[in-house]
Order: C-alpha cells, then structure tokens, then sequence
C-alpha cells in the first residue's frame, strides 16, 4: 500500500509541538477590528493548543507522519 500524503492546507495551519500537541493561530484577527476591544485584539495574537478530539483527527487524517 501507497504512502498516504500530508495535507497541504494543515501542514501549514497546524503545528506539533515537542510533548505532540497541535498549535494553530486563533481565529477572529482579520477583519472588524475597529468593534473588538484591544485586550481581545492582543489575546488573538498568542497561538492556542488544539483540543485533544481535534487533534487526534487532525494527526490521523490530515498529518498522519507527524507524531
């Protein structure tokens, strides 16, 4: 059986960290700004850790050679 391919579009979304979670950028940053608040604006700046039932299918599906 064939190798199976990386997904293009999460390899460049997603990252695995050095204990094999997923960080990913946080939505919401990109238009409408003016309406948000600066803390929240400042807290969409940090990367967020993928929860486990998303990222278990993240790493099967999508990523399957990055554990």
């Amino acid at each position: 059986m064939p190798k199976m391919k990386t997904n293009s579009s999460a390899k460049k979304r997603f990252k695995v960290t050095g204990t094999g979670k997923i960080v990913h950028k946080q939505a919401g940053k990109r238009h409408n700004l003016d309406r948000k608040s600066q803390s929240r604006i400042r807290k969409l700046r940090k990367s967020a850790v993928l929860s486990e039932g998303h990222a278990a299918s993240i790493l099967k599906h999508k990523m399957p050679y990055n554990r």
